[in-house]
């Protein structure tokens, strides 16, 4: 490589430096290829830091606060009258992401790499040329430049104005009521952070259940929290318009073969995010962009050889740790293009999403869903939290956990927590499956009592004894 890179500026030019971005560039400097990073946006570190997972948590993590004092009363502790400021709220969220993005924004300006700030665009294969007129050549190139919020579905929204995810987050004063319109993780995960702090919420899903491409036993524990924390939930539904209807935003939609009208003081659009890809020109160097995203291979190349893509802009997988798992993929790629034995493909088989309401919705890999419409084999048992000691003990009875495995091994293909700390919890078995363990193995493996994580014991016997008898084993003692 050292050779044919002298004609460029740049052994590798990152594009983006969000999470995919900087693990790409890291990367790519530990194998000593000279890098650029190029970030046109106005503050530094991407969307996962400023405007998504970061905040959003630290948000519903203070609303759940506030709901377990209001509720402290479940374990005899009286806390009347507890109250929040919300104000106080957003500026503890306003510290805790200044001080990961200025962490970020010194990794960033280290002189590791050269980091150009502005917004690019190709010239053809090799070349970029900034906003600033600057024109920077590479010899290869990795596309890292996230996601935007979607694009509203009606004109009457443009016209009567509503908040997205990015405006939530910026909120000076609460409203009194909300519409949010959507039912993804974004949507949900909101829509109890207010509800919880007073605001009245109504949430409108397109699709029979929130939640539409996890199982539907996990979206109806939540549709079922949300009815007792009084969210007016409405699911199979179609949008027809919306309108200003005096001081408030009024939103008309059909429900159940009727027209149904909601008014609330704003509207918060959540219908999802899409590829960051207008602009770049891309077609100039070569790659394919398909429904809106950039099309890549399991090595996170894109269709043009040389140019590589990591992250929300691929439109595969909107979550933070896959990103950083496809950067580091291009980059190690990239540093050993000309050894083809030493490419590494992504693997998904492990999975993972977490949606941090209460309580938490965690899968890692098959759902019951997935697994039908890929017509895998598979069997699958779960265990409630209200029928476990440690919920119980914590007043934590919503959810249950659930694992699928192969029928003739047993070897473990998915799992879902939907309870208390799920997100922590489904970690276990992301280990189990890294590993390749069984359900028998799981279940003789040992676990502290009293713990949460003793549930996945239950499934695992369950599954472990199924297998063992329609295989004709017998019982077989651990």
């Amino acid at each position: 490589m050292s050779n044919s890179a002298h004609a460029n500026d740049f052994d590798v030019a990152v594009i983006g430096g969000g999470s995919a971005g900087f693990a790409a560039a890291r990367a790519v400097v530990n194998n000593g290829l000279k890098t650029a990073v190029l970030e046109g946006g106005r503050e530094v570190g991407g969307l996962c830091i400023l405007r998504g997972c970061m905040p959003t948590k630290a948000l519903l993590y203070a609303s759940e606060m506030v709901h377990q004092v209001r509720n402290a009363h479940r374990f005899g502790i009286q806390a009347n009258n507890a109250s929040f400021s919300f104000p106080e709220i957003m500026a503890r969220k306003r510290r805790l992401i200044n001080e990961f993005a200025e962490y970020r924004r010194q990794q960033l300006e280290s002189g590791t790499f050269e980091l150009i700030r502005g917004n690019a665009q190709f010239e053809d294969k090799h070349h970029l040329r900034l906003d600033s007129g600057r024109t920077i050549s590479a010899k290869y190139f990795i596309i890292c430049t996230g996601s935007i919020v979607a694009p509203a579905p009606m004109p009457q929204l443009e016209e009567i104005g509503y908040i997205t995810s990015d405006e939530a987050l910026s909120l000076e004063q609460l409203p009194k009521s909300l519409v949010i319109l959507g039912g993804g993780a974004i949507a949900i995960e909101f829509a109890q952070f207010f509800a919880r702090l007073d605001v009245r919420v109504t949430l409108i899903q397109r699709s029979p259940h929130i939640l539409k491409e996890m199982d539907t036993d996990a979206a109806t524990v939540i549709e079922t929290v949300f009815q007792r924390e009084k969210i007016d939930l409405y699911t199979d539904t179609r949008l027809i318009n919306a309108r200003r209807k005096g001081g408030l935003k009024a939103v008309a939609f059909e429900h159940n073969g009727t027209e149904q009208n909601v008014s609330a003081d704003e509207i918060l659009f959540a219908l999802g995010r899409i590829p960051n890809v207008q602009g770049l020109n891309l077609g100039a160097a070569g790659v394919t962009v398909e429904k809106g995203r950039i099309v890549t291979n399991s090595e996170m190349q894109t269709t043009a050889e040389n140019v590589f893509a990591a992250g929300d802009c691929t439109g595969l997988h909107e979550i933070v740790h896959i990103a950083i798992q496809q950067g580091e993929t291009a980059a190690h790629n990239i540093a050993n293009a000309g050894d083809p034995k030493e490419r590494k493909s992504l693997d998904y088989r492990l999975l993972t999403n977490v949606v941090f309401t209460e309580p938490q919705v965690a899968v890692v890999g098959l759902t019951e869903k997935a697994a039908h419409l890929r017509g895998i084999d598979f069997l699958a048992a779960s265990y409630p939290f209200s029928d476990h000691g440690k919920s119980l003990i914590m007043e934590a009875l919503d959810g249950f956990v659930k694992l699928l495995a192969d029928p003739t091994s047993g070897e473990i293909l998915g799992g879902s927590a939907v309870g208390p700390v799920g997100g922590e919890l489904i970690h276990e078995i992301i280990a189990a499956m890294h590993n390749r363990m069984t359900v028998h193995e799981l279940a003789a493996m040992p676990h502290y009592h009293p713990t949460l994580a003793e549930i996945w014991t239950y499934p695992a016997e369950e599954l472990s004894e199924r297998i063992r008898t329609q295989n004709g084993m017998g019982k077989v003692c651990s």
